[in-house]
């Protein structure tokens, strides 16, 4: 998902897209750890999802803040 669409999310589905990536971030690493998962492209694309969405929440608390001043 990219930065535009995950910025027109409301902070409620933000939370739980990023509940369940990591989730998926968790199985993922257990497979790893188990030699079971052949690619690591995947955990990659994760990672870089979970960041984006972590982004985009402190970006909206950061103007919820200049908001309230």
């Amino acid at each position: 998902m990219k930065a535009e669409q995950i910025r027109g999310l409301d902070t409620a589905d933000l939370k739980k897209q990023l509940a369940e990536g990591e989730e998926t971030m968790f199985r993922l690493r257990f497979q790893m750890s188990m030699g079971q998962m052949e690619g690591i492209k995947k955990l990659r694309e994760t990672k870089k999802e979970r960041a984006r969405i972590l982004t985009v929440l402190r970006e909206k608390e950061l103007a919820a803040q200049k908001e309230g001043k």
